[in-house]
């Protein structure tokens, strides 16, 4: 059984504290075992980020960009094997695991580039004879907490600008899924990057993760996960002084209205709410459905729902692929049983016995739901979805606001007027109008309102934001 260590210091570091990383397609196949740190690991990784740190941030930005360039082309050189074993540790669909590990390599490619295109202002002052320069500069180590259900890209896209603008990075992976993460960190390591400026430490998020949010020394934390670990973060990170940049939790909803070509709704909502098994903070997990064409709608989304073939993720045939553990699939079929005590129709959700023991579920439509319920009012985090019936476009847009989530938001529609009012009273930090809520570029800017995000946005040249802090500089000239 290969063995995979922390990355410290520019070292692989082992502690006697392995754990198994288990195929949820097949609880049989265990991928690898992986060490998990401490809060001494954590504060030795931070010594060696600020031991690095100086020497980083004064570094050419044009060794930024290869150091970067190299990762990507690297992942993208790999994909098939990358993508293989995303697949077997997270339990998305071979050709999503595939798709991942090319975003990634996107990623690291587009930051690469961004480390050569840093740019600031020279501007007069009102004052004659002074000059005022604006200068961008590291904010120094930044901590970064990444989930289990996007195990590569997210990664990516929180360790390539960091490292783009000059930061050393603490990082740790989510614990069911740390194998992804521990290749960036191997690809890092093999293409030169120096001792201390990445630093990859495994292991829980009460110990490992909260030794990172409370380190003084590091000095921001970029978070990715649920709602409540995030607002601790925020708490702890306000007291500190600490620079935060939260993505947490979506109840995102789709928009149907009357005038809606099925071709294109059903696809969306089906891609949106029941692909990835439902595993994406982005999810349309309400269906919000304009009463002359629900019938029809439910009609052929259940249809096409039923026919989803769920399966091993690395199957060639399969569409859905498992929960990711045992934990998860209990808490949604817990949501199922809610969705009947709460007088909602159920097709479909009930677990699925397969020829390899895993953690399967069966796509489940709620029908018949209202917002008040809580199937509408809390994040599932699997293959479910709720449709709710609405009167016209001004009921649905109050129906889609009506929740502590405002992440992403989309709306199917063939009206100009109607698809322009959604997309400018959506309270939602993404809209999408005829394609799913699901489903982003990495160049342009993700995050969300009210409890999915908080601090500056995630992705393209917007990262900026959180990865760097600004200097004004007054200088007289003569």
């Amino acid at each position: 059984m290969n063995k995979h260590d922390n990355l410290i210091n520019g070292k692989w570091v082992s502690f006697d504290n392995y754990h198994d990383n288990v195929n949820p397609s097949d609880t049989h196949d265990v991928i690898g075992v992986y060490s998990y740190g401490n809060e001494d690991a954590v504060a030795t990784a931070t010594e060696a980020a600020a031991a690095a740190r100086e020497q980083w941030a004064e570094s050419t930005p044009q060794a930024r960009h290869d150091l970067l360039d190299a990762v990507g082309n690297a992942l993208a050189a790999r994909r098939e094997e990358i993508g293989r074993l995303l697949s077997r540790e997270e339990g998305k669909t071979l050709a999503e695991g595939i798709g991942e590990t090319m975003r990634a390599s996107q990623v690291f490619k587009f930051f690469a580039g961004e480390a050569l295109r840093q740019v600031g202002d020279l501007q007069p002052s009102v004052r004659p004879g002074i000059d005022v320069e604006v200068t961008r500069e590291p904010v120094g180590i930044v901590g970064i907490i990444t989930p289990w259900n996007f195990p590569i890209a997210i990664p990516a896209w929180k360790i390539a600008p960091a490292l783009a603008y000059g930061n050393c990075v603490v990082m740790k992976p989510a614990d069911l899924t740390p194998g992804c993460t521990h290749v960036i960190a191997e690809l890092l390591h093999e293409n030169g990057c120096p001792p201390g400026v990445f630093n990859l430490v495994m292991g829980r998020g009460s110990s490992v993760g909260e030794a990172i949010v409370t380190h003084p020394d590091i000095a921001a934390v970029s978070f990715t996960g649920s709602v409540k670990t995030g607002n601790h973060i925020a708490e702890v990170c306000g007291r500190m002084k600490k620079k935060v940049q939260l993505e947490m939790g979506g109840k995102n909803p789709m928009v149907v209205l009357n005038d809606a070509d099925l071709s294109l709704a059903v696809p969306a909502c089906l891609n949106g709410t029941f692909f990835s098994t439902g595993q994406r903070c982005t999810a349309s997990s309400r269906l919000i459905v304009e009463s002359g064409i629900h019938d029809d709608f439910v009609a052929e989304l259940s249809a096409q729902m039923q026919a989803l073939k769920v399966g091993d993720a690395l199957d060639s045939g399969t569409q859905i692929g498992p929960v990711v553990d045992e934990r998860q699939l209990k808490s949604n079929l817990e949501y199922v049983e809610l969705a009947k005590t709460e007088a909602a129709e159920v097709i479909g959700g009930e677990r699925l016995d397969l020829d390899k023991p895993g953690f399967y579920q069966a796509p489940a439509l709620f029908i018949g739901t209202d917002n008040a319920m809580r199937i509408n009012r809390e994040e599932i985090f699997g293959p479910c979805g709720s449709v709710i019936k609405v009167d016209d476009l001004e009921n649905a847009i109050a129906v889609a606001n009506d929740t502590d989530f405002g992440l992403s938001a989309g709306i199917c529609t063939s009206n100009l007027k109607s698809a322009r009012e959604f997309k400018r009273r959506a309270q939602a930090g993404m809209v999408m109008v005829n394609l799913p809520t699901a489903g982003v570029d990495y160049h342009v800017p993700f995050g969300g309102r009210k409890a999915s995000s908080f601090g500056p946005r995630e992705q393209g040249r917007y990262a900026v934001e959180f990865y760097t802090t600004v200097k004004t500089a007054y200088v007289l000239a003569g």
